[in-house]
């Protein structure tokens, strides 16, 4: 199990800018722990933070009952391992690979200070190369290869000393979808084997969403949620949340007792009220895709609707509509035979039907809004 508890007001310098940190994470064996969240949010910085290679101020860094970095106050470390005593294996974005080294020499070089023979090295990292489908490869240099065949290379040197935990930078990024595919395949075949700790930065949420056990939410280098993928996207924790996850329909209300407004129409909602939310409260609520039906009659609980805008992509369309008089509008994904059926086209009227069972209500301002760390204006 990897533990992470870290915060910091780091200072930066010209290649790693300052970022305050706040995460609070764990990952078990065999567990793909995703860290998405925009640009300049601090992912990279929680991976660097793990394998030691930037310090936190305050925290707990531990893997397998070992800590390897514990703070009390920002002047002083109790614990702070180096990052050779942590045993991480890193793969980055551009691989990283030293260009004047074979393949094989590649591999090699993370065994170098091992203490095993040159013929043991050797022959361990010509297997790991065989385990990545490269063995024919071993004596081409990067420029000979592939970008797949280079990032294969860089995993299996990361992983050739056996680390206690996998992290992973963005490393599908820069491949062909063909080649991403196949690395998810190995990615997939490793974490049963290996059965450590992996954690991966990425940008892409589909790619989270199919890979990871869990995925944390990072915004100003705050961690706003971790949840499994599925409760991620049905539930996020706050509107900030449901932005950066790219949840669409995402709308403002007011939840007093069970019952939600969707002003300023005459709309409302009765929605299971778990007591967490004081009387009369501005919200954001979501309607998730499952939780949304279209009809082309009319009932008395069905909302009043209008085509807005109508395009397909293959066999799925993407609807967006204007809802009532009002200014909201929300956007509808089917296939193209229901979208036939219904007789769906460019501002035609339609009805919609909400399942109040999948309103998702969550706080419009949060304890964990990442502004609360920034300086004052």
């Amino acid at each position: 199990m990897l533990k992470v508890r870290i915060q910091s007001q780091s200072h930066g310098n010209r290649h790693h800018p300052s970022i305050p940190l706040e995460i609070n994470l764990s990952c078990a064996a065999g567990e793909l722990h995703a860290l998405v969240g925009p640009s300049g949010s601090g992912k990279t910085t929680v991976l660097r933070t793990i394998a030691g290679l930037h310090q936190p101020q305050l925290g707990l860094i531990e893997s397998a009952g070992e800590i390897w970095f514990e703070g009390l106050n920002a002047n002083h470390a109790l614990t702070n391992f180096s990052p050779a005593q942590r045993s991480c294996g890193f793969l980055f974005q551009q691989y990283a690979l030293f260009p004047h080294l074979s393949a094989l020499q590649n591999v090699a070089i993370a065994l170098e200070n091992s203490g095993l023979s040159k013929s043991t090295r050797i022959a361990q990292s010509q297997a790991w190369l065989e385990r990545m489908a490269l063995g024919q490869f071993a004596d081409r240099l990067p420029a000979q290869l592939s970008g797949g065949q280079q990032q294969r290379v860089a995993l299996a040197r990361a992983l050739a000393r056996n680390p206690k935990v996998l992290l992973l930078d963005e490393p599908f990024s820069a491949i062909d979808n063909p080649t991403r595919q196949n690395l998810y395949r190995i990615l997939a075949e490793l974490r049963q084997d290996l059965a450590i700790p992996i954690v991966l930065v990425t940008h892409d949420l589909r790619e989270a969403n199919l890979l990871a056990d869990n995925i944390t939410v990072i915004d100003h280098g705050i961690g706003l949620q971790t949840a499994a993928p599925n409760e991620l996207f049905q539930k996020p924790r706050n509107s900030r949340v449901a932005e950066l996850v790219g949840i669409p329909n995402v709308f403002n209300g007011v939840f007093n007792a069970g019952r939600l407004d969707w002003p300023p129409n005459d709309w409302f909602f009765d929605v299971l009220d778990k007591g967490k939310i004081p009387p009369a409260s501005p919200v954001a609520w979501v309607i998730p895709q499952d939780g949304l039906t279209v009809h082309a009659q009319a009932a008395p609980t069905f909302l009043p609707a209008r085509v807005e805008t109508l395009s397909s992509i293959g066999q799925i369309a993407v609807v967006r509509f204007s809802v009532g008089s009002s200014k909201e509008s929300l956007v509808w994904e089917a296939s193209s035979a229901e979208i036939k059926r219904l007789g769906i086209h460019l501002g035609s009227a339609v009805f919609l039907e909400f399942d109040a069972n999948k309103i998702h209500i969550m706080p419009l301002r949060t304890i964990n809004d990442p502004r609360r760390l920034l300086p004052a204006a």
